[in-house]
């Protein structure tokens, strides 16, 4: 059987994946993709909730969905500007950074929305294996980073060593016969 191998863009660490076309999706290629109007919509769900600012937005869209939706800041930003525009949101600077909360026009935009909310339309029909599989990723993500932040140097050691044995035993996972 003929493979077919090609490069694609370094990832997060700056290595450069080796990807088989046609034998499945890889993690963090080829996923469901959200349209533009998804932006919108899960913008005024999540600002139903609480006050937020763009990133916080990303976050909690790349959480909800199980890593299968991570809108740009190029995508974000601008739904924001627009919302502000429409009367929709309303922005206002808090702690060197600007949040928005929905206006009772927001309010009433997302009330007249039917369907599911829109992570959960990215993830109808994803493979749950997957999805959970991408939060476990995003909660180990999460915790190293905060070791970085918050941990000695003697813990970020300890953390590398065990990040680097998992590594070890996910790929002797894979080498192992189906």
């Amino acid at each position: 059987m003929h493979r077919c191998y090609t490069r694609h863009r370094p990832d997060e660490f700056g290595h450069r994946e080796r990807h088989r076309h046609g034998y499945g999706r890889r993690f963090g290629h080829g996923g469901p993709r959200a349209r533009r109007g998804d932006v919108r919509a899960a913008t005024l769900a999540l600002l139903a909730e609480r006050p937020m600012h763009g990133y916080e937005m990303i976050k909690e869209i790349e959480e909800r969905s199980g890593g299968l939706w991570r809108p740009s800041a190029g995508s974000i930003y601008p739904t924001l500007q627009l919302l502000e525009d429409e009367g929709l949101i309303r922005g206002e600077e808090s702690d060197g950074r600007r949040r928005f909360t929905l206006t009772d026009e927001g309010e009433k935009a997302l009330a007249e929305r039917e369907g599911p909310l829109p992570w959960e339309e990215v993830t109808a029909g994803a493979d749950p294996n997957e999805v959970r599989l991408r939060q476990s990723f995003l909660a180990l993500r999460a915790a190293v980073l905060q070791v970085t932040r918050a941990g000695t140097d003697e813990q970020a050691g300890r953390v590398r060593e065990l990040m680097d044995e998992t590594r070890r035993r996910v790929y002797a996972i894979l080498a192992e016969e189906g």
